[in-house]
């Protein structure tokens, strides 16, 4: 199904102020069908005027739908529903009389940045629905028609209405109806059982809400601003407010005609267990980042044991093998310590590997000067493969500094890590200009511990595909290639 955009590039010569427009009222499209109980479609002037090209649509939640098949993109020629010709003409609401659920109920002219008309609602109701209108549904087709009147007005929706909530109330979450002074017509049973969990007693009907509300979540220090304005539906925007262990969403939209504010409507939500589990996952987040925390202080703490035992063992066979041993430990810890600080189960590895790579230089800087350098870019990888990958980049370089470069004393050699990201596959060579690979070397039978444990982690546990050959300018070339699935 096309966009909004892909439909007005294609057959519409609306600008980019008037695609914006659009888009603000797309963002209240839900609001519009639910109160109205209505299928909504918005048809867009084609650019040579034969007709009509259906940019978007909107089906009702507060009942049923009328279009079971999606209409975007549909042409539909001038003169076929003449509601929409009228509309677009006359610049204002235009209702029909017959009641037959395809034919459009009602037509509303939308306007663009420059007050000319760009596009046409059509509004598609079900007839069984306006014969079993009780209080609150006779309640939201009045506010759908207050709206539906400044739509062709160009005055709804606000720009920045949805400004202050990340969760914006819905028709059926509760809605308030207010006079131009702020006091409550009507409260829906939803946004009653609200104010009832904030500690109202009384009826909402009848007083002002903006005083209601303050009372009911009290302030230390000066008036939230904020809070009256929204409460008194003065002003578009939202806010939550919170009391007796509760919290609610506030929105506000002003009702005007012809300019002048008649009054206004608060959507009102219960939004306590939405902020609960968005807490609980903050609280989780935080520990999880604080176990990594720890985790990586254990592993160096056990990394400084291992080099503090090598410094006192006398065999160089020994001495060596702590050594591998604390670049391993330094590796994992180095992923941890990415993963206290990043706000998901993700490393950015490029990070891991220019530590790994300036660990290989330090330690190379006896051993022939190897200069590594990396090229690519990893990108960001699951924590579940970061750690099994940096242990597995390790011993890589490190064998290359160790038996590949090392073979030539005294003469710099060149080391390459070059990464190539291609969605969720990712391709690391290590490359250098050493002394090359053994004669009959078989990767199946070496007994190098190091490209075991890489063997065994590539393939084992990452289920990638690993291969040592050697390169035809000389040296050494190391490729393995995983998946970084999440």
């Amino acid at each position: 199904m096309p966009s909004l955009n892909d439909v007005t590039q294609r057959h519409t010569d609306l600008s980019d102020a008037d695609l914006d427009r659009l888009h603000l009222l797309l963002a209240d499209w839900q609001l519009l069908a639910d109160l109205a109980f209505s299928d909504l479609v918005l048809w867009l002037p084609t650019w040579n005027g034969s007709g009509y090209v259906a940019g978007a649509q909107m089906r009702p939640t507060t009942g049923a739908t009328v279009f079971a098949d999606d209409l975007v993109g549909t042409f539909l020629p001038r003169g076929r529903r003449p509601l929409l010709d009228e509309a677009l003409e006359l610049g204002r609401v235009v209702r029909s009389r017959t009641e037959h659920a395809l034919a459009p109920a009602e037509a509303l002219p939308v306007r663009g940045e420059d007050g000319r008309v760009v596009a046409v609602i059509a509004r598609h109701a079900d007839p069984a629905t306006s014969r079993t209108r009780g209080r609150l549904e006779t309640a939201y087709v009045e506010v759908a028609d207050q709206l539906a009147r400044m739509v062709a007005e160009g005055s709804f929706p606000f720009p920045g209405g949805l400004e202050g909530l990340d969760s914006s109330p819905r028709a059926g979450d509760g809605l308030v109806r207010l006079d131009v002074d702020g006091t409550v017509t009507y409260a829906s049973p939803n946004a009653l059982s609200a104010y009832r969990r904030l500690g109202l007693a009384a009826d909402l009907v009848g007083s002002r809400l903006d005083s209601v509300t303050r009372q009911l979540v009290p302030r230390r220090g000066p008036v939230d601003e904020d809070l009256v304005a929204v409460a008194g539906g003065r002003t578009a925007r939202g806010v939550e407010v919170e009391g007796k262990g509760t919290i609610v969403a506030l929105r506000a939209i002003p009702v005007l005609a012809a300019g002048a504010r008649i009054g206004g409507v608060v959507l009102v939500r219960d939004v306590t267990e939405l902020r609960r589990r968005e807490r609980e996952l903050l609280t989780k987040d935080a520990t999880i980042r604080e176990i990594h925390h720890r985790v990586k202080n254990n592993l160096q703490t056990v990394a400084a044991l291992l080099r503090l035992q090598a410094r006192r063992t006398e065999l160089p066979e020994a001495r060596g093998a702590l050594d591998e041993a604390v670049r391993r430990v330094a590796s994992i810890a180095l992923v941890h310590e990415l993963l206290s600080t990043t706000p998901d189960e993700s490393v950015p590895f490029d990070q891991v590997a220019d530590r790994v790579l300036a660990m290989v230089a330090e330690v190379s800087s006896s051993e022939g000067g190897v200069r590594p350098t990396r090229k690519g870019s990893f990108g960001v990888i699951p924590a579940e493969v970061a750690t099994p990958l940096a242990v597995a980049l390790s011993e890589l370089v490190q064998n290359a500094v160790e038996h590949g470069l090392g073979g030539s004393p005294g003469t710099p050699g060149s080391l390459y890590v070059v990464a190539e990201r291609d969605g969720n596959r990712l391709q690391v060579e290590v490359l250098d200009d050493g002394v090359g690979l053994p004669p009959g070397f078989d990767l199946a039978t070496s007994e190098r511990l190091g490209l075991q444990i890489v063997r065994t982690l590539v393939e084992g546990e990452l289920g990638g595909h690993l291969v040592v050959e050697p390169r035809e300018s000389g040296g050494t070339r190391v490729a393995l290639e995983i998946s970084v699935e999440h």
